[in-house]
């Protein structure tokens, strides 16, 4: 019997959650831990480390946006580059749905490989019957 692998995007929210200790980081953690033991497979677009980095220079500094750059590069995760591929799905979502263009290349690396976006982001919602999606806790203002 061949079973396929679940797979898992994590979204640059995703990722801050885990990494900040929020509401849902168990559950990210977990799924890092299956992905350690091959169980799982966990995707990260690269625009999720530009993301990482400027929003912790923001709000904090430079040397803790590259300490989290590293962190994200030890993980068991596959980060993924753009390509053409990947260039004319997200082009396609970004031209479809009023998204950022991160969220564009995050959604579209879900569909190309048909796996279970993991984020705490309400502009996904926007993309509900295109993505399958696990809503970690939003965030409460």
């Amino acid at each position: 019997m061949n079973e396929t692998k679940k797979i898992c995007i994590l979204d640059t929210s995703a990722i801050l959650t885990y990494i900040e200790d929020e509401d849902g980081s168990d559950y990210v953690e977990n799924l890092l831990i299956e992905a350690e033991k091959g169980i799982v497979d966990i995707y990260v677009s690269f625009i999720s480390l530009t993301e990482v980095f400027y929003i912790t220079l923001r709000e904090k500094d430079e040397p803790l946006a590259v300490e989290r750059i590293k962190l994200m590069q030890s993980l068991a995760v596959k980060i993924q580059e753009s390509d053409e591929m990947v260039n004319i799905k997200a082009g396609k979502l970004k031209a479809r749905n009023s998204i950022s263009l991160a969220d564009a290349y995050i959604a579209a690396l879900c569909q190309i490989h048909n796996g279970i976006l993991v984020h705490k982001d309400p502009e996904y919602e926007k993309l509900a019957s295109e993505i399958n999606e696990y809503r970690l806790p939003y965030k409460l203002s």
